[in-house]
C-alpha cells in the first residue's frame, strides 16, 4: 500500500509542495489552457473500467512538458541568465526552445543523432540551435553539461531540474479539478518528471489515489531501480519510443517514487504501438510511443483497476507522419 506524505519539499524530501505547484499553475496560465479530461466508451469498455484520457498533446508543443519549460523559463529569464543549454530526446526539447522563445532567452540543444526529423525540425522551428550527439539521452546530457560550463550558459537537466518537476505538476492539478474522484492515475516514466507531479498532487491531496507508472520493457532503468533503490545504468536502450529512452536512473526520482507509486508496469514497443492504434480509434488523438504507454499499461493492469475511475496521461504526440502511418496500418482497430 502505498503511503501518502504531507508537507513541502525538502533538501531530504525533493518532492515538491502544493504551495509551489500552486503558485507554478498562476505562472503557467498566463500562457496555457487546461487540456480536455475526455472520457472513452470504447477504452472504459475494453478495459473495465471508467476511462478518462488527459490530452496533454494538445499543448502548443504537443507535449505535457511545455508546462515545465515555460516555469522554469519565468524563473531564469528574471535571474539574467545568458541562454540556457540542455538535452532531450524531443519533448523537453521543444518545451525549453517554445519558453525561450517566449521570454527572449538563447537556446541550445543537444539531442540522440537518431531522434526523428520531424523533432528536431520543430525544435528549430521554435528559435533553438539544434546539435546531435550521442547515441541516447545519457551521453548528450553529458556533452550538454559540458558545452554550457564552456559557454556560461546555464544548464538544464531534463530530470534532475526541480522547477520542471513543479511545473508538470500542473497537469495533474487540472485532472483533480476535473474529476476530484479520480481513483487511479496512470503516467509514463522516461526520467520521472511527470510521475514526480502527480505524486506532488495526489499523494498530499487524495493520498488514496493510486499512481502508476510506466516504462519501456527496453529501457527500464527507473523499474529496475524502484525495485532495488540502486542506481542503474543500461548503457543504451532497445525502443522506439524517444520519450521514454533514458538508459540510466537518476537519484531525485527514485528518491521521490520509491515508495510513493503503486507500481511500475513495463510494455513493450509492439505494446504501445497497439496502444496507438487505440487511442485513434477510441479518441481520435494521436500520440507518440511514449504518450500511448499509460493506455498500454492499463490493458495489462486490468485486474487491478477493474470498475475504478481511472485517468490515463496522453503525454505527447510528437510522432513522424509515416511512422504513424505505418502503425495504423499495421493494426486491426478501427
Amino acid at each position: 500500500m502505498v503511503q501518502g506524505s504531507g508537507g513541502g519539499g525538502t533538501e531530504a524530501d525533493p518532492l515538491p509542495s502544493l504551495r509551489e505547484v500552486l503558485h507554478a499553475e498562476k505562472v503557467i496560465r498566463r500562457y496555457l489552457n487546461p487540456t480536455p479530461l475526455v472520457w472513452s466508451k470504447r477504452l472504459s469498455r475494453e478495459i473495465g473500467a471508467e476511462v478518462r484520457v488527459k490530452l496533454e498533446n494538445l499543448n502548443p508543443t504537443n507535449s505535457f512538458k511545455v508546462r515545465g519549460g515555460i516555469y522554469l523559463m519565468s524563473v531564469l529569464a528574471e535571474e539574467g541568465f545568458r541562454g540556457v543549454v540542455t538535452a532531450s530526446m524531443g519533448n523537453h526539447a521543444q518545451s525549453i526552445a517554445y519558453a525561450g522563445s517566449l521570454f527572449g532567452v538563447p537556446v541550445k540543444v543537444v539531442m540522440p543523432g537518431w531522434v526523428s526529423r520531424v523533432k528536431v525540425e520543430a525544435v528549430e522551428e521554435l528559435g533553438a540551435e539544434v546539435i546531435l550527439k550521442g547515441d541516447y539521452y545519457d551521453q548528450s546530457a553529458e556533452y550538454a553539461e559540458g558545452l554550457a560550463r564552456e559557454l556560461g550558459y546555464r544548464y538544464v537537466h531534463a530530470i534532475e531540474e526541480r522547477l520542471l518537476h513543479v511545473g508538470a505538476a500542473t497537469m495533474h492539478l487540472e485532472v483533480l479539478r476535473d474529476l476530484p474522484e479520480v481513483e487511479v492515475v496512470i503516467n509514463p516514466i522516461g526520467g520521472g518528471t511527470g510521475a514526480i507531479g502527480a505524486v506532488a498532487v495526489y499523494r498530499r491531496m487524495l493520498p488514496d489515489v493510486k499512481i502508476y507508472g510506466v516504462q519501456a520493457a527496453g529501457a527500464d532503468a527507473f523499474y529496475r531501480s524502484f525495485l532495488t533503490g540502486e542506481m542503474v545504468d543500461l548503457r543504451g536502450v532497445r525502443t522506439r519510443a524517444e520519450g521514454l529512452a533514458v538508459a540510466r536512473s537518476y537519484p531525485t526520482p527514485v528518491k521521490v517514487l520509491r515508495g510513493r507509486l503503486e507500481g511500475v508496469v513495463l510494455v513493450t514497443d509492439e505494446e504501445m504501438e497497439e496502444a496507438i492504434r487505440k487511442l485513434y480509434a477510441s479518441v481520435r488523438q494521436v500520440s507518440e510511443h511514449a504518450g500511448a504507454a499509460s493506455t498500454a499499461a492499463a490493458y495489462k493492469l486490468r485486474d487491478e483497476i477493474a470498475g475504478r475511475k481511472v485517468v490515463l496521461m496522453l503525454t505527447g504526440s510528437n510522432i513522424a507522419p509515416e511512422e504513424f502511418a505505418r502503425i495504423l496500418s499495421q493494426g486491426r482497430s478501427s
